[in-house]
């Protein structure tokens, strides 16, 4: 990947690892056009060297999918559990980023520990379908199958589902944000805290940061156009809310945010401004802000002072949720 021209707005902690990312990672939208090598060649990459977070627990099991749709696989994180503590946690549904088209499980599995162990928490691991096999709307119907899964199994998990937070980065920070939309207007499950890590909010990819981080910071410009053209198909409308949440009608209901946005990303502005949406709409929201970082820092705390303190907010917000449950008693996490 080319390197921006001067002068880079990247921390210079940060570029020798975006020049060691995009190096290992598929040049979708570019040289790489489909999305079965694109995944071979993710596939193909050398495991990182980095250890993972211990935690207690983790199992891999199948939920029940969407009606007419396959069962899906989940990952479970529980914590290590002191002898004689309690065992109702916060409980948190993560969904991984990747375009909607790559990652998975393993992929995001460093990052589900981190917030397993720091947060206390108990973490389900989303394996949604991915396009452009299962184009949209197929993960926004598996992420908030897994909602109402998690949200009716928490005393099982060893989990309050009155703690119940939603979580993810990027593709997945949008599942988080829409499936926040479809609780509320389906009645339920209810969520105490939608966490977004530098989401997608507005397909239309129309923003200055958009244009202005187009190349040289790992995620590309190019990356994104065809990221949505895998998901949406030739036919599909970026603006819908259910893709692009920033546009919805109405945000008012929707449960306290924290939105994590990098300052060298096509998306920050997205980020951004869904936080301010949020806000005017009368949301409770909580910003982490990063002006040197690069879309995909949250995954390396092992090596970036920001990403440890982003992580930090996050299992932060995490483990307000059951501060709230004590403070309130029987009511449950903020609705907004």
């Amino acid at each position: 990947m080319t390197t921006p021209a001067h002068p880079d707005r990247l921390a210079p902690e940060a570029r020798p690892l975006v020049d060691a990312i995009a190096a290992a990672f598929p040049d979708v939208g570019g040289a790489i056009t489909d999305a079965a090598e694109a995944r071979r060649i993710l596939a193909a990459a050398p495991t990182s060297p980095l250890p993972v977070p211990a935690v207690g627990h983790v199992a891999d099991r199948r939920i029940p999918g969407p009606p007419g749709a396959p069962e899906i696989p989940v990952r479970i994180y529980v914590p290590d559990a002191p002898e004689g503590t309690a065992t109702a946690r916060p409980v948190v549904v993560f969904f991984h980023g990747g375009g909607w088209v790559l990652c998975g499980l393993d992929s995001h599995d460093g990052t589900a520990r981190g917030l397993c162990r720091d947060a206390d928490a108990v973490v389900v691991s989303v394996d949604y379908r991915l396009a452009p096999e299962a184009p949209f709307p197929a993960a926004v119907e598996d992420a908030y199958a897994a909602l109402c899964w998690v949200a009716g199994h928490a005393a099982q998990l060893g989990a309050d589902a009155g703690a119940l937070t939603v979580a993810g980065d990027s593709a997945g920070g949008n599942l988080a944000a829409v499936v926040a939309l479809l609780a509320r207007d389906r009645g339920g499950p209810r969520i105490a805290r939608q966490v977004l890590v530098y989401p997608v909010t507005d397909a239309r990819q129309t923003s200055a940061s958009f244009g202005a981080n187009a190349a040289g910071y790992f995620l590309t410009a190019a990356a994104c156009v065809w990221f949505r053209e895998q998901y949406l198909g030739p036919d599909g409308d970026p603006a819908h809310p259910h893709v692009s949440p920033l546009l919805a009608e109405n945000l008012a209901g929707l449960p306290p945010a924290h939105v994590v946005t990098a300052g060298c990303d096509p998306l920050c502005d997205e980020g951004r401004a869904y936080a301010k949406a949020l806000r005017d709409a009368g949301t409770e929201v909580t910003e982490s802000r990063f002006p040197r970082m690069f879309h995909g820092f949250f995954g390396f705390p092992e090596l970036l002072d920001d990403a440890r303190r982003a992580r930090a907010d996050v299992a932060q917000v995490i483990v307000s949720t059951v501060r709230d449950r004590k403070n309130d008693g029987d009511t449950g996490g903020r609705a907004g």
